[in-house]
């Protein structure tokens, strides 16, 4: 289902954090953001949804980059619950898939609940001032589709907060997996 783009859920601020890089480095996100915009995707290493878009995630995060506009994922997932993702095998993931950026773990989950995010893949698209300007899917490729005409909705998003100032006015919700919460949290 489209969401209008005017409504009140874009044009916040992205909540600032320092989070574990699978580098093993603690980055945070004036270190990791664009000058151009800035792209956070909240997935993890066990999902289907997630698994569908992995490459594609890595190939737009290259072509985004080429106009200094970062990508950014956060696995926030309990792993006592979901071992499969791990710290290890968030290593694992970023390797078997070429991420090229940054791929850093919510262990706390406060970075997850600071955003909002839902699901994963959640994807969420700020402009160079980190202003929320995109929230939706990467692409309208879906599961189980033999569709091979593939809309780049993130990346035309993202170059047109880049140009314009402004995301589009009709966004495609992301779907797939629950953030898999901590219980007594």
């Amino acid at each position: 289902m489209p969401v209008n783009a005017s409504n009140d859920n874009l044009g916040w601020l992205a909540p600032t954090f320092k989070l574990k890089d699978v580098s093993n480095d603690i980055m945070t996100l004036d270190q990791l953001k664009g000058n151009n915009g800035t792209v956070i995707a909240f997935i993890c290493n066990h999902c289907p949804y997630v698994i569908s878009i992995a490459e594609r995630l890595s190939f737009e995060a290259i072509e985004l980059k080429k106009f200094s506009i970062n990508t950014i994922a956060i696995m926030s997932n309990d792993v006592t619950q979901y071992p499969q993702d791990s710290f290890e095998n968030m290593k694992i993931f970023s390797k078997k898939y070429n991420f090229n950026f940054s791929y850093l773990y919510d262990e706390t989950q406060k970075v997850a609940k600071s955003y909002g995010a839902v699901c994963t893949p959640d994807i969420f698209g700020f402009d160079g001032s980190l202003k929320l300007m995109y929230r939706g899917r990467i692409d309208s490729g879906v599961m189980n589709s033999n569709n091979s005409q593939i809309e780049r909705e993130l990346y035309k998003a993202m170059l047109k907060i880049k140009n314009d100032g402004i995301g589009p006015t009709e966004q495609m919700n992301s779907f797939g997996c629950s953030i898999k919460w901590k219980k007594n949290e």
